[in-house]
Parts: C-alpha cells; structure tokens; sequence
C-alpha cells in the first residue's frame, strides 16, 4: 500500500478507539485496495513469558469458512500412506528423494507433514526446515500415521498458531474477498482455540492487545475486553 493510500486507510477509523471483532472486520474490509485479494491478518499479544516452557501456546484451528489460500503441502512417507497422501491433494509426496531435494534447497510448498516412521529422515532437516517453522510436530498434527486426513484439514482451512519470543501471535482469517460474516466467523473461531490453549501458569489477563489488518493496511485495535 502506497504511502498516499495508507494515510486515507488511517482516516477511515479512529486509532485511538477499540473496535469489536465484528466491527473491526467489517472496516478492514473496506480498506483492501490492492489489486489482488489482499489477506486479512491478526496479531495478538498474550501475557505469557515464552522463554518458559510451561508458557508456550501454541495449537491449531480449522477455520469455518477456509482461509482463501492455496497452501501447498508436501508429505513425508511411504507404501499406502503415500497413495493415501496423493489422493488427499498433497502437493508433494515423497520419503529420501524428498528429503534429498530438500537438502539442495528445493521446498516448493508451505507445510510439510511426516508418517511417524519417517521422522528419522526429517529429523535430518531441522536445520533447513526448522528456521522456516516448516518441522512437523505431534502437537500440530503434522506428525501423524494418517497423513490423507492432515492434508485434507490443511486444505480445508486448518491453520497454525504459536507465540513468538515477543508473546504475539499472528494468524490470517481469510481474504479480503470474504464476507464480514466469514471474517468474523474464522476470527472468533481462531479467538477460542487460543483462549483454550491458556497455559495454567498465566496470570492477569491473557489477551492484552489485537489488531486486525489488511495484507498491506493499517492495524485496526481491537477491544480485548469482549475477546
């Protein structure tokens, strides 16, 4: 967004105001003027202390009305699973020629997902995939003995969230072609499943701040006292 477009998007709320979730998608929306379907972004600030282990959150979230992006997905396994993997719409199914294509620096996709089994031949990347946020993980979903049916969440909407070393998270809810209704839908779905995934430890309130935005637009406060 332009400089010019950015400060007209400025104008068309009050910064000093906090907007409800319905609210607040409904504006955004009206600030998407790129000529592509812009994303609709969120970031959150929790208080929690990421530097302890018993503070991670961390989770995922199927959101209702999908999230309007092609995410390509490459799977890590063999025999059926593999087949199962390919029907299900991976994008790329493979076992040591995958790794290897990996390991030169080839990783046409978004997401990778690994059968138990191959986790030997993953654990191998983590310095490649690991930087990227890329490693398959249990607490994910993204290690699992059915593969087909990750693949088809994935695709499907399913998204994943985790606090940085800063305790934001951030997350996209759709596009700006979406209606208010689905925007405010997958923003209050991905809403509970954070508040779900509160670590015990937490103390005082644990959704602090929000915004919403579009992919190139202004962050639009939300009112953490209704989140």
């Amino acid at each position: 967004m332009s400089g010019k477009k950015f400060a007209n998007a400025l104008k068309q709320f009050d910064r000093d105001q906090f907007y409800g979730p319905v609210e607040a998608v409904g504006l955004v929306k009206t600030m998407a003027s790129a000529k592509f379907d812009e994303g609709i972004d969120v970031s959150i600030r929790l208080g929690v202390d990421p530097r302890k282990a018993d503070q991670m959150v961390r989770g995922t979230v199927a959101l209702p009305a999908g999230t309007g992006k092609d995410v390509r997905v490459a799977v890590f396994a063999t025999g059926e699973a593999a087949d199962e993997a390919r029907a299900a719409g991976a994008d790329i199914v493979g076992a040591d020629d995958l790794a290897a294509a990996v390991e030169s620096g080839k990783m046409d996709f978004d997401l990778v997902i690994a059968t138990p089994d191959m986790m030997p031949v993953v654990g191998r990347l983590g310095r490649v995939l690991g930087p990227r946020g890329l490693m398959p993980n249990p607490k994910t979903g993204t290690v699992t003995p059915n593969p087909a049916k990750a693949v088809e969440e994935i695709k499907g909407g399913k998204i994943e969230f985790r606090v940085d070393k800063h305790s934001n998270v951030h997350f996209v809810i759709g596009k700006a072609g979406f209606s208010a209704g689905q925007l405010g839908e997958n923003l209050q779905a991905a809403l509970d499943e954070i508040n779900r995934a509160k670590p015990g430890s937490s103390k005082g309130r644990y959704i602090q701040k929000g915004s919403v935005s579009t992919t190139f637009g202004p962050g639009i406060p939300l009112d953490v006292s209704v989140l």
